[in-house]
């Protein structure tokens, strides 16, 4: 276990977040258990049981057959993480910065949208569980809290906004103004959800919250969209359903954005923010990362939106090494898809990605148990990801490279198709 009275502790620049297991393991001498397993297998059945169908459908759900989402997951299993012995990793650090924060590990809690279906207080409680362990967290346009709630809850702690771009350029800087008065500092522009990807089980039981009047409270709480309203006679109050639809044909409008618009959407987020980072979530090709390289973007984020969106894709994992090679070193380069473990994340930073974000592992949490499932997930998976640097070999990410992972042909012919549990 990890000795609370190690001298090492205290000459740590980050928490010895590897006691966490020892806490654990000493509830039992108390009379208690831990609150639930974090095997991510059985922290999606516990999930499940826990959420009604829409929340477990909309959560689980991917693109078509699943297949671009079994890809995440083969691309993962087929790089393998090669220890190193008798390194002094006693000082080890987890930290890394990202755009002038300085936080607790490379990873962050990836944009989610409407967090009410998976718990009655929606993103309030993930937001200030970021804080307490000092990850960024990343606020979705299809939030069902407000901005301003959201960046209370968060207070002090680095946090970043998700932008669906609507067609109507006074309502996106209306957003844009309220994520930087509330606190959000980057924002990340995601390219591959302006239209909802087929999702045969959402669409076969009607499982759209929107439509039904529930999670549309970001939409409702800004100005300029609370005109819109009014202009078109809706009260929301007496009409949640058609607010509510009014709000996310405005958010998943169906209508494409092109690289033409990208200039005025990132000229006007610095005019407002001051400078600060904007970037692009979802790219996948390397033509693309070295365009918005060419844009001027500050940073990108390699996804496939977890598979939800273009079935029979490529694994991002696959792509991610592909476009750090292309422009790794001019954009700072971040990674989503996939993430089960710590396993998982240290082979993202292997290769080549700087920050990775983290999605369903913290839904689960806050579908079993509130904020307390979000913190157990959340700590568990830093104990997790301490512990494997220091019986790795490893004392910081920076150094986590190529030559520590060995990896597997990338040959489909190898590959069982066959849905991923995980």
């Amino acid at each position: 276990m990890s000795d609370p009275n190690n001298p090492n502790i205290d000459k740590r620049s980050t928490p010895q977040w590897a006691l966490y297991q020892r806490e654990n393991f000493s509830k039992l001498s108390h009379g208690e258990v831990p609150i639930f397993n974090t095997d991510p297998g059985k922290l999606e059945e516990l999930a499940k049981e826990k959420l009604t169908q829409g929340g477990w459908l909309y959560a689980a759900s991917n693109a078509g057959l699943s297949w671009t989402h079994l890809a995440n997951r083969q691309a993962f299993y087929r790089h393998r993480i090669i220890p190193r012995m008798l390194v002094d990793t006693n000082l080890r650090d987890t930290s890394t910065t990202v755009f002038g924060h300085k936080v607790s590990a490379p990873i962050g809690f990836a944009p989610i949208g409407i967090n009410k279906i998976y718990h009655p207080h929606g993103e309030l409680p993930v937001a200030k569980v970021a804080k307490e362990l000092n990850l960024p967290y990343c606020l979705s346009t299809a939030g069902s809290s407000s901005i301003e709630d959201v960046g209370a809850a968060n207070g002090e702690g680095p946090r970043f906004f998700q932008l669906y771009m609507p067609h109507d350029d006074e309502l996106t800087l209306s957003l844009l103004a309220r994520a930087w008065d509330s606190g959000f500092d980057a924002c990340l522009l995601t390219l591959d959800t302006w239209q909802l990807g087929w999702r045969a089980d959402d669409v076969a039981t009607g499982n759209y919250a929107f439509y039904r009047g529930v999670g549309a409270d970001l939409g409702l709480t800004d100005p300029v969209f609370q005109r819109r309203l009014k202009a078109a006679g809706i009260d929301p109050r007496k009409d949640p359903e058609r607010a509510g639809t009014m709000w996310i044909d405005n958010v998943w409008h169906g209508r494409a954005w092109s690289w033409e618009k990208m200039p005025w959407l990132m000229r006007e987020w610095r005019r407002i923010s001051g400078g600060r980072p904007f970037c692009l979530k979802g790219i996948q090709s390397v033509a693309d990362a070295e365009k918005a390289v060419e844009l001027g973007v500050d940073g990108i984020v390699v996804s496939n939106h977890a598979g939800r969106q273009v079935d029979g894709a490529v694994a991002s994992l696959d792509q991610l090494e592909k476009i750090v090679h292309a422009v790794g070193d001019k954009t700072y380069i971040m990674y989503d898809s996939g993430i089960r473990s710590a396993a998982d994340i240290f082979k993202a930073l292997a290769l080549g990605a700087r920050f990775v974000f983290v999605g369903r592992l913290w839904v689960w949490g806050l579908s079993i148990m509130g904020e307390h499932g979000v913190r157990h997930v959340m700590k568990s998976l830093l104990a997790d990801f301490d512990i494997l640097l220091a019986v790795g070999g490893y004392r910081n990410v920076d150094e986590i490279g190529r030559d520590a992972l060995d990896s597997l042909p990338n040959s489909a012919a190898s590959l069982i198709a066959e849905k991923s549990k995980l």
